[in-house]
């Protein structure tokens, strides 16, 4: 983005244990993370005025080091990972709720998606149609 970054870049609290995601702005250079951490999740484990310190999972050979890298508060914002399980949570709360007054057991597991049901495709009204590849021509 062009211009000046925003006010509420700097205005946004960030606590110890928060999950946040590491996205370098290239119009701020100080404190940007390297390549490497760009995209990358991990967990506020240090807050000072400028700039977090979040510890990301960095994979080495055969295993995962636990890196912590400071950051400044330009190059980080709050992960949204974490608000689909929170809302997931609510919404089965709720039914569970519905369930336990209606008198009823109900699976609140998530299930996988469902191959789709078999059906018949009528050649009548849909006649097949034959595909050929279209013959090369040099245009020298």
């Amino acid at each position: 983005t062009k211009g000046p970054i925003k006010l509420s870049t700097y205005l946004i609290n960030f606590k110890v244990g928060d999950i946040v995601d590491i996205k370098a702005n290239g119009a701020i250079q100080k404190g940007m993370p390297h390549k490497y951490y760009h995209g990358k999740t991990g967990v506020v484990y240090n807050v000072t005025k400028s700039a977090v310190g979040v510890i990301v999972h960095k994979q080495v050979g055969n295993r995962y080091i636990e890196k912590r890298i400071n950051v400044r508060v330009e190059h980080v914002k709050h992960s949204n990972c974490r608000l689909d399980f929170l809302r997931r949570v609510k919404e089965n709360a709720r039914r569970k709720a519905q369930a336990k007054e209606n008198g009823e057991t109900i699976v609140l597991k998530r299930q996988p998606a469902q191959p789709a049901t078999a059906h018949y495709v009528s050649f009548k009204k849909n006649a097949p149609i034959t595909v050929a590849p279209v013959p090369y021509e040099a245009l020298v």
